[in-house]
């Protein structure tokens, strides 16, 4: 299906788990974590005001789109967040994204 891509995802316990991730529903990545069962606290609800869904970008970053000047502003508060970190509810996938690998690094619930 061209359609659908593929992402890798570790979880705060450094387990790894393979996601099919459609690409024509147009979720975020924070979407698509909760729907995998990920503990995912996003407490804004994916307006880039809470940083609750932080994750670091392990493989895969060039492409995905700039993060805007908003979500910049929100990765500058938190105290882990380096160059490969994103808001998850800021990215939304492409087919260019096929083999993105992420670490969750955000809140719990």
């Amino acid at each position: 299906m061209e359609n659908i891509i593929h992402i890798t995802v570790e979880d705060r316990d450094g387990k790894t788990q393979n996601i099919e991730v459609p690409t024509d529903i147009n979720l975020s990545v924070m979407e698509i974590l909760k729907a995998s069962a990920y503990d995912i606290l996003a407490t804004c609800g994916g307006m880039a005001l809470c940083a609750t869904c932080h994750v670091q970008v392990v493989e895969g970053g060039d492409a995905l789109t700039e993060a805007t000047d908003q979500e910049l502003d929100m990765l500058d508060t938190l105290p882990d967040a380096d160059m490969e970190s994103r808001l998850a509810c800021q990215l939304h996938l492409t087919n260019n994204n096929d083999g993105l690998r992420l670490k969750i690094k955000g809140a719990l619930q």
